[in-house]
């Protein structure tokens, strides 16, 4: 009887999952799909994110991102979605408007949350939603408001 019932499971299983990945898909560029990741819960207070940060590959970019962790980049039209936060590891995604491209990223934050380093890669270029081409690795600091050496600071 318990042989009977997992065929029955595994047939409905498959049966859902086949059904699921034959829906065709509208070519929509705002598809950011969730990371599937190391992080248990999404606890983390994500306002610690909030501000603009250097991201640094090879050039180095700024992203604004707001209370929540979303946000901008100018690179290609660049949006960041935080997908989950906890302790030090965040996780999101990541897409390109106008190379039509997006992926998923992770970084580990140091203890004061000023620096990070991290990963990313493709989940889809075009229409193509199994890319094989690599990311990459790289480096975020939190950007400070302090003056520069040629400003002059306000008269009290």
């Amino acid at each position: 009887m318990r042989l009977r019932r997992f065929r029955v499971c595994a047939m409905v299983s498959v049966l859902l999952l086949l059904t699921a990945c034959s829906g065709s898909r509208p070519s929509h560029l705002i598809t950011m799909s969730p990371i599937t990741g190391a992080v248990a819960d999404d606890s983390g207070d994500r306002r610690v994110l909030a501000g603009d940060w250097d991201y640094e590959e090879l050039a180095t970019v700024l992203l604004s991102l707001d209370e929540t962790g979303n946000g901008t980049y100018g690179w290609k039209k660049g949006h960041l979605r935080t997908v989950a936060f906890s302790g030090l590891h965040w996780e999101g995604t990541w897409l390109q408007e106008e190379n039509d491209r997006e992926g998923n990223f992770v970084v580990e934050l140091t203890p004061d949350f000023s620096e990070g380093d991290g990963r990313w890669w493709y989940t889809r270029i075009g229409d193509d939603r199994a890319p094989t081409a690599k990311g990459g690795t790289f480096h975020l600091s939190r950007r400070t408001s302090s003056l520069s050496a040629s400003e002059t600071p306000p008269a009290p």
